[in-house]
């Protein structure tokens, strides 16, 4: 891994440990690659913390894997098929490898909660406090996302060469 790649996956962490949402960190460690500055990416990616504005559906982190893939490869024209699949493929590649190192890319089941835990959650933010983070593996998350598109994107230049 070189060593800009292992910079934004600590930028990754960074951002999450500011208190920005897991999708959040992710897009925005990346995002200058495509064009966008920081605010506009913490922006786009505010919505999907929480596993989608909190209801703990899929991963922010993995969201953000989603809207970087799509920031790389996705189809501007409606009528590109090929490109829309090409850039499913991508997205389904890197949930993949996200899935097989973390066991899901689903929040509640990241984080272990259940229904009962679920229905009680409100749309109000966490608060971030030494609390927080020692009993959510969020961080973790964030900088595996990173990881998995800093490869995507590493392995697709020595592909190019």
């Amino acid at each position: 891994m070189t060593k800009e790649m292992e910079d934004r996956i600590q930028l990754a962490v960074e951002n999450f440990m500011q208190g920005y949402g897991c999708c959040q960190s992710v897009v925005a460690a990346f995002a200058d690659l495509y064009g966008m500055d920081k605010q506009l990416a913490l922006r786009v990616a505010a919505g999907f913390g929480g596993g989608v504005g909190r209801l703990r559906m899929m991963c922010g982190a993995v969201s953000g894997l989603v809207i970087l893939a799509g920031l790389d490869c996705g189809q501007t024209e409606g009528s590109d098929r090929a490109g829309k699949s090409a850039c499913y493929k991508v997205v389904q590649q890197l949930l993949g490898k996200f899935k097989e190192r973390n066991g899901s890319v689903i929040c509640a089941e990241l984080l272990g909660l259940n229904g009962q835990q679920i229905a009680k959650e409100t749309h109000e933010a966490s608060e971030r406090n030494a609390e927080y983070y020692k009993k959510r593996p969020c961080a973790a998350k964030v900088e595996s996302a990173a990881r998995v598109f800093a490869e995507y994107l590493e392995e697709k230049i020595d592909n190019f060469i």
